[in-house]
């Protein structure tokens, strides 16, 4: 099983409500994904309850079955939608961190 962990930073032009508005929708929109992507086995998405001591805004917690499912999930379309609609635009910042269990 692959786990991929992935940390945005919003953009710093965003007021709070935009931010909660964009929080929202990158978690509804990389949750939504599971049992779309094949290999997904699960996508949980953090955005509440963090702590002043953070240095970002979002985490994207995912498990895969494998290195080749994480692959097909960067390419696959719903997944670049999600990406490229939900993310992308509203992102100042990713640090990813992928490792197998």
């Amino acid at each position: 099983m692959v786990r991929h962990i992935i940390l945005w930073t919003l953009r710093p032009d965003l007021s709070e409500a935009e931010k909660q508005v964009v929080k929202r929708g990158i978690k509804q929109g990389l949750e939504g994904l599971t049992g779309v992507v094949p290999g997904l086995r699960s996508a949980v998405v953090h955005i509440d309850g963090r702590l002043d001591s953070s240095n970002a805004d979002v985490m994207l917690d995912a498990s895969l079955d494998s290195p080749e499912a994480l692959m097909a999930y960067a390419s696959h379309p719903a997944h670049v939608a999600v990406a490229d609609e939900c993310v992308r635009p509203f992102t100042a910042q990713r640090t990813c961190l992928d490792f197998e269990e």
